[in-house]
């Protein structure tokens, strides 16, 4: 994408919105109208939806205006610019060393949401490589009377995912914590869910722009195979996980049978197929830990 700016001085508020799609359009931007929306709102410093008057933009509108398009335009995702993105109709805060939530990630939620349908029972929750925390979060707020701990290897994503939590008054049940894995946690806990980094290695640069070059390369890359973190997760399950706990994996795509069998190697039964997202990739593995028997 080129990223010459917009002449947007001069124009009505309902025109720009119109002349930023118009212009991600032409540099073939996917889900240009949406971008404009969200671009428009933050220039005009009003929250997106609202309805735009034909009343001129200002002066520091139109250039504000013009330095986010340049932003979207060298391949800078929408969320990055605004610093936000919402997840499960939920708004959480990004920082650099957090991926940005995406919508295939629900998929854990509903899967952990079908598996246990008593939404007031006092689960505990962990969320291994928590990142912004939006799983963990969503998960709280649909179990009213659960706790959850989130861990994540980066600080900076750590104390990410203690603010949003804080910001969605959920701190009060939930812990993050810095460490690797599941290494230095004790169990047991209910549920165990994860969206572990799972690209392989040499396929990180022919990722999309908006993700090789904006998401933190330590949430997305599993190393040679892309199995390496769920390699380290499944030894760890064992001790974290309480008899008869669920853990949901996200998964990448084609990667559920060698997932499934990381876990049974471990001593977890995984007997169902992973859920699918909305384009029909396998993506949220269900496996739980064996009760104990008489």
């Amino acid at each position: 994408m080129d990223g010459a700016g917009a002449p947007f001085a001069g124009l009505t508020r309902a025109n720009l919105r119109r002349a930023l799609a118009d212009r991600l359009r032409a540099a073939g931007v996917a889900g240009a109208d949406l971008d404009a929306r969200l671009l428009c709102a933050e220039a005009l410093a009003l929250p997106p939806g609202t309805l735009l008057s034909d009343s001129p933009i200002l002066p520091d509108e139109a250039a504000r205006a013009e330095a986010l398009l340049r932003r979207r335009l060298s391949g800078e995702p929408v969320a990055r610019i605004l610093g936000e993105k919402e997840f499960w109709s939920l708004p959480f805060a990004l920082s650099p060393e957090t991926l940005v939530p995406r919508p295939d990630t629900e998929t854990v939620v509903e899967e952990v949401l079908a598996r246990l349908p008593e939404r007031a029972a006092p689960l505990r929750m962990l969320d291994l490589g928590t990142g912004t925390g939006a799983i963990l979060a969503a998960l709280l707020v649909e179990y009213r009377n659960a706790f959850g701990v989130g861990v994540d290897r980066s600080l900076d994503a750590a104390r990410t995912a203690q603010l949003n939590l804080a910001r969605l008054g959920l701190d009060a049940r939930a812990r993050i914590l810095v460490g690797d894995w599941g290494s230095a946690l004790r169990g047991p806990f209910d549920v165990v869910v994860s969206n572990p980094p799972y690209i392989p290695s040499a396929e990180i640069a022919t990722l999309d722009v908006d993700v090789r070059a904006h998401d933190p390369r330590a949430a997305l890359d599993g190393g040679a195979d892309g199995l390496g973190a769920y390699a380290a997760i499944a030894a760890a399950l064992p001790a974290l996980l309480a008899p008869g706990g669920l853990c949901v994996l996200e998964l990448g795509m084609g990667q559920e049978a060698d997932v499934a069998a990381l876990l049974r190697a471990a001593g977890l039964d995984a007997p169902y197929p992973a859920r699918r997202d909305l384009s029909g990739i396998a993506r949220a593995l269900p496996a739980w830990r064996p009760s104990l028997r008489p």
